[in-house]
């Protein structure tokens, strides 16, 4: 494995260009001050109550049966070393980023009606037709614009090349209920309250606009007959691991957030009840997993969802955010396969690259994945949060063994990968700023068109050495600044 990529500092120690303002200013400011200002940032983060509660769930959202129990509530720490990215690379990460969410969302369109893709034998009818997040109810379901997945968070990190440079590369797609924007929103409002001198001194692309685009997108693919949609947002409840981002972001758009019980289906059209009476409603932004959505299709004994609701959505009455289904397309599994989709459906070279995967369902890759497990990180093709993996390189002889009898029982539920070292960023830790592994989330929001605001959730691997960036499993947020050009 190479040594990280340095986000801040090339192989001789030189700060790199886009960094040097920021390196200048830190050198300039006390210990003391530093401290001062992390304590009064996880105050005010207390205060204002951005905690997550810990279940022990794979779901990105936690929404299981389990979101109605209460977890541990946890904060995530925050960072006071921002991730910098210049404007030249946020621009070719964007172009990637659009031409990949195009991609799978003309897969998921093609996999609910024509299946040209397994006719033309690029994706195996078994990984698709086989995958448990597969819905048959959606089967020839037509959705607004042809898009199902609205709002995209792709997972980006950056490895180091042979030659010292580092390259970016898409390490998951979350296509289902991904969670994270109020955290990247919450962390720049922080570094803007505590070090307001350093955005009159650099260039930094807002974020703040983001829930404006998020509901113009919501509201673009309202039923083509509604002229002013009524936009909600639909919560499991408050026990959920994500719900301060559910009320974040219902009150930044200036929507209802409603759950379930809230909701009733009558002739095919979704209403909520208010103190006026029946509201009809025309755009669920759901974050509620497909399973919960409605008692009467899927889980019976579902209290988060509402009866009905598929009726409604099936006849184009309701659109969901994102669409029932589009779990099919974030399966680990199906990831190896998302380069083939963008020469498929757009005819276009991928401009970002996939990490390499081992598919433990072949033969030949599950035979050299057993003899290599110290060596490769592996995976459950449904899990998330940080769960279900296998780090080899720190995993002990136990915890290897453990996995060669679960890959030898179930190959299909693992892949693998070369276990990547992440590029690392500059961190306040308790011993003081020290590298820690990084890697950044972007959200891609497609309505009529694709945007995104630039820059992402940066997560940051906390303990030293950990490559798992994962909230869940200890890892903390970074603002990440885009500089403009």
């Amino acid at each position: 494995m190479r040594p990280s990529f340095d986000e801040m500092r090339a192989d001789a120690g030189t700060v790199r260009e886009h960094y040097r303002g920021y390196d200048r200013w830190l050198a300039q400011q006390p210990t003391d001050v530093m401290q001062s200002r992390r304590e009064e940032a996880e105050v005010i983060f207390r205060r204002v109550g951005i905690t997550f509660a810990v279940y022990g769930t794979k779901d990105d959202d936690a929404n299981s049966p389990d979101a109605h129990n209460a977890g541990t509530e946890r904060l995530i720490p925050f960072d006071l070393i921002p991730r910098v990215i210049p404007a030249h690379e946020w621009a070719e990460l964007e172009r990637g980023l659009a031409q990949r969410v195009r991609a799978l969302n003309r897969f998921i369109h093609d996999v609910y009606h024509g299946q040209e893709i397994i006719k033309a034998g690029l994706v195996p009818a078994e990984q698709i037709l086989g995958n448990a997040q597969f819905r048959p109810e959606m089967m020839g379901v037509d959705v607004p614009g042809g898009i199902y997945s609205h709002i995209s968070g792709i997972d980006i990190v950056r490895a180091a090349n042979a030659d010292g440079s580092g390259s970016y590369h898409v390490l998951e797609d979350n296509l289902r209920v991904p969670s994270g924007v109020s955290y990247m929103l919450e962390d720049r409002k922080m570094m803007m309250r505590l070090f307001p001198e350093l955005f009159s001194q650099h260039r930094v692309a807002p974020v703040a606009h983001y829930p404006d685009l998020l509901l113009e997108t919501l509201r673009s693919v309202a039923p083509p007959s509604v002229n002013e949609p009524t936009v909600v947002v639909l919560t499991p409840g408050m026990h959920n691991s994500a719900y301060f981002e559910h009320a974040f972001l219902a009150q930044q758009m200036g929507i209802e957030l409603v759950e379930g019980q809230d909701l009733f289906v009558k002739d095919n059209f979704v209403y909520m009840r208010t103190t006026q009476g029946p509201k009809r409603v025309d755009v669920i932004y759901r974050r509620v997993d497909d399973d919960f959505l409605d008692p009467d299709a899927f889980r019976k004994d579902s209290t988060l969802g509402c009866a009905g609701l598929l009726k409604a959505y099936r006849a184009g009455n309701v659109t969901l955010s994102n669409a029932i289904g589009t779990g099919v397309a974030d399966d680990k599994s199906i990831y190896p396969y998302v380069p083939k989709m963008i020469e498929f459906y757009l005819g276009e070279t991928p401009i970002l690259h996939n990490v390499p995967t081992y598919l433990c369902r072949q033969p030949a890759d599950l035979s050299h994945v057993l003899a290599h497990l110290d060596e490769l990180v592996v995976k459950e093709v449904h899990g998330a949060g940080g769960y279900g993996m296998l780090i080899g390189p720190a995993a002990t002889r136990a915890e290897i063994d453990d996995f060669r009898r679960a890959l030898l029982a179930n190959p299909a539920g693992y892949i693998a990968q070369p276990t990547l070292a992440l590029s690392t960023c500059p961190t306040y830790v308790d011993s003081g700023i020290a590298p820690r592994h990084i890697d950044l989330r972007p959200f891609v929001l497609s309505g009529k068109a694709v945007q995104m605001v630039p820059g992402g959730l940066t997560r940051v691997a906390l303990k030293e050495g950990s490559l798992v960036v994962n909230s869940s499993q200890g890892g903390g947020t970074k603002d990440t600044w885009v500089l403009e050009a």
